[in-house]
């Protein structure tokens, strides 16, 4: 789970980095137009609380800067230079339970950070969360019935779940194609992955969390 959060942390760098910068004509400031700036930040607060936990420190400070921000060059830099602070923390090792916050709380904000990727066109990092989100599941899942999956591949681990009988029917075919785009994802083969395949990912685990984590 850290190396995709640390994937999502580089994506939301390199996102800022091309976010388009315009020069107002009557004072020569320059500003970043709502469209670029506003999704960048929100997908940064998904990312913030699912790492940090809503809670945080470097969550709590980047929602109050955002609340301030007009969208000004040296406000949306100050909530870069809060980004970068975080993601400094990150890499340095200063978050130790970034597993235990994959919780069935946290699986729906990873859904909905994936979501919200598609939409905004970003496929790959939709991928990566989707794809993270299902086979943290299908392992906890597995373990709480009983199976070793420790160190076991999805595909391992899908043949663990169907041979024990804990899927079966419709969600049993669905999860057959499963590992396939998981490996995609996971091995950067961009290209073999289209948005529907992101998509049937994305229906599969909120179907799966429903009936296997609500009960």
């Amino acid at each position: 789970m850290k190396e995709l959060f640390q994937r999502n942390f580089i994506d939301l760098q390199e996102r800022y980095m091309n976010l388009r910068v315009e020069i107002d004509s009557d004072d020569g400031s320059d500003y970043y137009p709502d469209g670029g700036w506003k999704g960048w930040a929100t997908s940064v607060m998904n990312l913030l609380s699912a790492v940090f936990g809503a809670e945080g420190p470097h969550y709590s400070n980047f929602t109050s800067a955002y609340k301030e921000c007009r969208g000004y060059g040296y406000e949306v830099r100050g909530l870069y230079n809060l980004f970068e602070g975080a993601k400094a923390d990150f890499d340095g090792g200063f978050v130790f339970d970034v597993d235990l916050r994959v919780s069935g709380e946290v699986f729906s904000d990873f859904l909905t950070l994936a979501q919200q990727s598609l939409r905004e066109g970003y496929k790959d990092v939709a991928a990566v969360l989707a794809c993270a989100a299902l086979e943290d599941a299908l392992k906890r899942y597995a373990a709480a019935n009983n199976l070793s999956v420790a160190d076991k591949t999805m595909a391992d681990i899908v043949n663990a779940l169907k041979s024990a009988g804990l899927v079966a029917g419709a969600q049993k075919s669905l999860l057959d194609a499963m590992p396939r785009i998981r490996n995609m994802a996971m091995h950067g083969e961009w290209a073999k992955i289209g948005e529907p395949d992101v998509a049937s990912v994305l229906g599969f685990v909120e179907q799966f969390l429903l009936t296997k984590f609500s009960q």
